[in-house]
């Protein structure tokens, strides 16, 4: 009988002492205004004062320079900030394309909300690389046939601003339509055609659909600002201008 009584008795204890799950209750938060009442952790900042030293030397860094302004607005149909930044990434992603595919690529095209800051004239630092391109956008290039070509020209002229294209598109827009070569030659209905552009405007950013869905899509891991740094880097002078390359003759 007591052998029952104690085994009862661990058996009731064991389960007494069982570990309930615990819930989620209440959750409170408190805001904290940010004023002047509100003092800095002096041990905090001492810890990133090196880090931020070295940040802000890195983004002071001069890498070129400019004898101009440079903005997305100093053209009706094109600018020079916007024919900067077409033609650098064709110049830029020229190579590595030709090495993955042994292709060349016919032209590039942009967009003109994709350039978020002018650049003012004097030196060009890493700062004004990010402020001119801030997000994390990758170079893609895009096979399109002669049917969606036609369809990017008409986004253009439907559009009437200044988008940045490379300097391999001369576009005229005519009484009659238009006027388009692409590398000095008229478009060919039989042949595709490869388009650097960027990962968001490929996806039907800004409404560029033409983009979507094409022949053949070609990931070259390089980011749109790390194209427009390097080649900074490699010219100490930048030497853009308005050359007619979207045009009306209207």
């Amino acid at each position: 009988m007591k052998k029952i009584i104690i085994v009862f008795f661990t058996t009731f204890l064991l389960f007494s002492c069982k570990n309930e799950p615990q819930h989620l209750v209440k959750i409170e938060g408190k805001l904290i205004p940010i004023n002047e009442e509100l003092t800095s952790k002096k041990a905090i900042e001492a810890i990133i004062e090196p880090f931020k030293m070295k940040v802000e030397a890195e983004m002071n860094a001069v890498l070129s320079y400019t004898p101009n302004e440079l903005n997305r607005a100093d053209g009706k149909l094109e600018s020079s900030l916007g024919n900067l930044m077409a033609d650098l990434c064709f110049e830029k992603a020229s190579p590595v394309f030709n090495s993955i595919t042994g292709k060349n690529i016919d032209f590039a095209l942009f967009n003109f909300g994709g350039i978020r800051a002018g650049i003012s004239k004097g030196k060009i630092t890493t700062r004004n690389a990010f402020n001119l391109m801030p997000f994390e956008n990758q170079l893609v290039v895009v096979e399109l046939t002669s049917e969606k070509i036609k369809e990017l020209i008409n986004y253009l002229i439907i559009e009437n601003r200044a988008h940045p294209v490379s300097k391999q598109i001369n576009l005229a827009i005519t009484k009659n339509g238009y006027n388009l070569k692409i590398n000095n030659k008229p478009i060919d209905s039989s042949k595709t055609y490869y388009v650097l552009t960027s990962d968001y405007l490929q996806n039907g950013g800004d409404n560029m659909n033409f983009f979507k869905n094409p022949v053949n899509l070609y990931k070259t891991n390089y980011k749109v600002r790390n194209a427009i740094i390097d080649y900074f880097k490699e010219n100490d002078t930048v030497k853009i201008k308005l050359d007619g390359r979207f045009r009306s003759e209207i």
